[in-house]
């Protein structure tokens, strides 16, 4: 990691951008012009090499027709496994573990369905309060087609402050009538980062399967997943991974579970030389291939080649060294400049616990997000208070934190958020 020894000064962050050795790739993604983007952790943006990835799939489909599916630049018929190799040093898995499909919801339903299997007493599922609620929602509906209800079976590990969960609080909640846990790699409000091997290791000595949600890490910090002995995993890739809004998901399955039958099956989870034998049977993928269900988006799927592609050059540790670093200069300065204004920086300052964004509290802070908008600087909003700053490694400046730090102080000074009402828009 670079030296650092903090100083406020805009000098000290274009030193710090001559010495950042992921610097050229910033000049990959399209940045608009006097606009500081700060949403990466939502919405990733697009860079050269997925624009090309798709107009070559887009070529292959003028050009090929239906032939498109076995011929061009990326057969659409291996795409998914294509982007399931190409993802698998990200999450620490090999490739076989890994497939590119479904979104985040579709999946986490396919998983469910795949390995809650309540028996006995055992029959209930761990999650946390502060997940993201669309996982609790398909939770809660796999309940209900078990015949259970979710009041009573779904168990939810509190949050002692609102901001963080306690991987004791967590082990504690592992009783014997948990069935299955999934849990978040990394607190979608606070950015706090699990401890995914420690709990693992925990619900394996009590004999419950575990799955992780990675939307909020994946691209961002690296995982383990095969070697923590995870049993499954799924995520976006239109976040830390610039695929595109809407992009295709992930997500991984270990290989101990290799052969398990897909609790929602379809005909894209075959084994691809049988898949056009159109029997009534279905043969299963014999890898994490088996938990694909439909047709993949080939136009959603394209992006991503051009994606990973800059992910490989990088290299995912790399990424996450100047996250780290671009994120404590982003904390430091907050400190430094806007004391006294009623900011609390709300996400854990270790580095080992702390994701990819910052999370900023504030009482006006969807007034000021409003501002910082008006000020050419795109943050993201999650109520009722929470300021998300995300400063991606591969196209975020030193200097450009530096800016948005004192735009930050010049609204508060200045109250420039006055004029907003205090509440999000339609997509916060």
């Amino acid at each position: 990691m670079l030296s650092y020894s903090f100083q406020p000064t805009v000098d000290f962050a274009q030193s710090l951008d001559q010495q950042d050795k992921l610097s050229h790739f910033r000049h990959e993604f399209y940045l608009k012009p006097n606009s500081i983007y700060m949403d990466g952790n939502s919405l990733g943006l697009l860079s050269k090499r997925a624009e090309k990835t798709l107009l070559e799939s887009l070529a292959d489909w003028k050009e090929l027709g239906i032939d498109g599916w076995t011929q061009g630049n990326h057969p659409w018929y291996f795409m998914s496994e294509k982007l399931g190799e190409m993802s698998a040093p990200i999450v620490g898995a090999s490739p076989e573990e890994v497939i590119v499909t479904g979104s985040t919801t579709v999946n986490l339903h396919q998983l469910v369905a795949s390995f809650y299997k309540p028996e006995g007493t055992r029959t209930k599922i761990l999650a946390d309060e502060l997940t993201f609620p669309s996982d609790i929602y398909a939770l809660q509906s796999q309940l209900r087609i078990h015949g259970y209800d979710p009041e009573t079976h779904l168990i939810r590990v509190k949050s002692r402050d609102g901001r963080f969960l306690e991987e004791d609080d967590i082990i504690a909640a592992m009783t014997d009538d948990i069935a299955l846990i999934v849990l978040p790699t990394v607190l979608y409000r606070s950015g706090q980062i699990l401890d995914m091997k420690r709990l693992t290791e925990e619900a394996h000595k009590r004999g419950i399967l575990i799955g992780f949600d990675g939307c909020h890490s994946v691209g961002a910090i690296p995982h383990s997943f095969s070697e923590w002995g995870v049993d499954f995993a799924y995520w976006c890739n239109y976040k830390h991974l610039n695929g595109g809004p809407g992009c295709v998901g992930g997500l991984y399955v270990n290989r101990k579970h290799f052969g398990t039958h897909p609790g929602l099956a379809g005909w894209f989870g075959s084994r691809k030389d049988k898949q056009f034998d159109m029997e009534h049977t279905l043969t299963p993928a014999e890898n994490a291939g088996a938990f694909q269900i439909g047709t993949p988006h080939v136009l959603s799927l394209a992006p991503l080649i051009g994606s990973l592609e800059i992910f490989a050059e990088a290299g995912i540790e790399n990424i996450r060294e100047k996250s780290l670093l671009i994120n404590q200069y982003l904390m430091d300065l907050i400190e430094h400049e806007l004391t006294d204004m009623g900011f609390i920086i709300g996400n854990p300052r270790d580095d080992v616990r702390r994701g990819g964004h910052i999370s900023l509290e504030h009482k006006e802070a969807a007034r000021i997000c409003k501002s910082l908008k008006e000020n050419g600087i795109v943050p993201d909003f999650r109520a009722p208070n929470i300021i998300r700053l995300a400063p991606v490694a591969l196209y975020t400046s030193y200097e450009e934190v530096w800016k948005v730090v004192q735009t930050l102080k010049a609204i508060m000074t200045e109250k420039q958020y006055e004029k907003f009402e205090n509440e999000r828009e339609v997509v916060a």
